[in-house]
């Protein structure tokens, strides 16, 4: 049998990451302890916990959950300490580009506002990405449980910071709540801003949701996306807009969103020429990091190592990476495949 490619040696970008859920779960441990915050059983068996979020009680325990770990992060040095540790996963994994997503008012309480928050964390993101040499770029998140005036403000800031390694402007939490439309304004403030637009529709919610984020907030990539599946129509116009659907295969089968890893429509949205950029979403969570998506994509859908490159290559496509930076990963693609 011909020795199969090493898919942790695949170049390739990685675009869906949240902040909390990239930590380690050996990191929350430690920090729970420092801190004396008492851990669910969930957090702490060294499996990932059994979550199923499609129905509402489900999400509310996975949110809680995550905002327990959330509440392990309380200093400057637990900032840094989190995000180096995601960059050197990020690198073990293959990856050359991070776009790692967070919303700063979570973690402006412990560290004197929304602004120092903002900037301890383009510090950490810095100086993580001088230490291992993985670039590394933040998209800022607002929360759709909030109020869309929260969301203008956390634009501007966004705005404000795009010199200093912000990328782009994301919407996250249950989909099944808040409008998108509610918060385009939010979304024309980040996108005057040159940032793009890159809120998360169709995994909770069906097609209709990734509908809603390109008609009313403009998306050029859509976090998740994976229920477009559905609707033919809605699949051709992502593959003619060229939107970038950030599919977290391990995700949406923790939560429940398809039943097992051979149901995510990643070869349907694939065939139908709509790009994609596979993400670990939460791997505290959920247990896998990067390399385990393009692994999952060729043991449970049959990828070819030509394909598996081709999503790596669109990946890079849709990230925020300088032309060197594109140019060196989609070489190095090349170089995998040929090897």
């Amino acid at each position: 049998m011909a020795s199969v490619r090493d898919l942790s040696l695949l170049p390739k970008a990685h675009l869906h990451l949240h902040f909390t859920g990239s930590m380690r779960s050996t990191t929350l441990l430690e920090l729970a302890d420092k801190y004396g915050v008492h851990l669910p059983d969930a957090l702490t068996g060294g499996e990932p916990p059994k979550l199923r979020a499609t129905d509402e009680r489900g999400w509310f325990r996975f949110q809680r959950l995550y905002d327990i770990a959330r509440s392990c992060l309380r200093s400057p040095e637990d900032i840094q300490r989190l995000v180096r540790e995601a960059a050197e996963e990020d690198v073990r994994d293959g990856s050359g580009w991070l776009e790692i997503q967070v919303d700063p008012t979570s973690y402006a309480p412990h560290l004197g506002g929304l602004i120092p928050a903002m900037e301890v964390i383009l510090d950490a993101v810095d100086a993580a990405s001088r230490e291992t040499g993985l670039g590394m770029r933040v998209l800022v998140a607002a929360n759709r449980m909030k109020h869309p005036l929260e969301a203008r403000t956390l634009a501007r800031l966004a705005v404000r910071y795009a010199d200093r390694g912000v990328v782009g402007f994301g919407l996250s939490n249950d989909e099944r709540r808040g409008m998108a439309r509610d918060f385009d304004r939010a979304f024309a403030i980040a996108r005057d801003g040159g940032l793009l637009a890159a809120p998360h529709g169709g995994e909770l919610t069906g097609p209709a949701s990734v509908r809603d984020c390109l008609d009313d907030l403009s998306a050029s990539r859509i976090g998740h996306g994976v229920r477009a599946a559905e609707d033919p129509g809605l699949l051709r116009r992502l593959a003619e807009r060229g939107v970038t659907c950030e599919v977290c295969p391990a995700s949406n089968v923790a939560l429940g969103v398809y039943e097992k890893p051979e149901d995510v429509p990643l070869r349907k949205l694939f065939d139908a020429g709509v790009p994609m950029a596979l993400g670990a979403d939460d791997p505290l969570l959920f247990g896998s990091r990067l390399a385990a998506q393009y692994e999952l994509a060729r043991r449970h859908q049959d990828f070819t190592d030509a394909e598996l490159a081709e999503l790596a290559r669109q990946s890079v496509r849709a990230s925020a990476a300088p032309a060197d930076v594109r140019d060196k990963l989609l070489a190095g693609v090349d170089a995998w495949l040929a090897g």
